[in-house]
């Protein structure tokens, strides 16, 4: 990495992407700082103006893994799903030795219930791990992967929809319950006329 490429940072001091200064003006630069400090303090409008001036400075250099990388983060914050995972698996595909791009991959089919993928990528993101904060936070992805998996909430899982069935199950019950004392209660409180005729 050069002298003229912004190198973003995130919390865990772990450079996220070398990004061709040049390209990123210095808003871009201040949203994506924050964006990586807490991504839901970003206004819909810097979201998506972040997504177009990222998506521009890909069209220019479309060789840097890295930059597809902080693309699909920013997309995920956008809530453009498809084309995040289109960006991540480019990038997994230019670079399957980045670190950064296995786990950011991993990490984006774990938020969508996918722990196959998910735990693919971030074994290989673990295996590529260079450094003991890299070596961190592809241990903590692994272990949520495997919390999804123990307590049934991943995509295609099956002990959630039993959950749910169980759930409705015991509303229904309780609605039952609620409609018998209701009625009981309507034919106490209604008076009974005799008609003489």
């Amino acid at each position: 990495m050069n002298e003229n490429q912004l190198v973003v940072i995130d919390q865990g001091d772990l450079a996220v992407a070398g990004i061709p200064s040049a390209s990123v003006t210095q808003r871009s630069r201040g949203l994506l700082l924050r964006m990586f400090a807490d991504p839901n303090v970003l206004e819909q409008h810097e979201r998506r103006d972040l997504v177009s001036e990222l998506r521009a400075t890909v069209a220019l250099h479309p060789d840097i893994a890295e930059l597809r990388v902080v693309l699909g983060m920013a997309l995920c914050v956008n809530l453009e799903v498809q084309p995040a995972i289109e960006e991540l698996r480019t990038a997994v595909a230019m670079a399957p030795q980045s670190f950064l791009a296995q786990l950011k991959m991993g990490e984006l089919w774990m938020r969508l219930r996918v722990a196959d993928k998910a735990e693919e990528h971030t074994r290989q993101a673990s295996l590529l791990a260079a450094n003991r904060a890299q070596v961190e936070l592809a241990r903590t992805q692994a272990a949520t992967i495997r919390t999804m998996r123990r307590e049934g909430i991943e995509r295609g899982g099956y002990r959630l929809p039993v959950l749910s069935l169980a759930r409705l199950r015991s509303v229904g019950r309780w609605a039952r319950q609620q409609l018998a004392r209701y009625a009981g209660a309507k034919r106490v409180e209604t008076p009974v006329r005799v008609t003489s005729g």
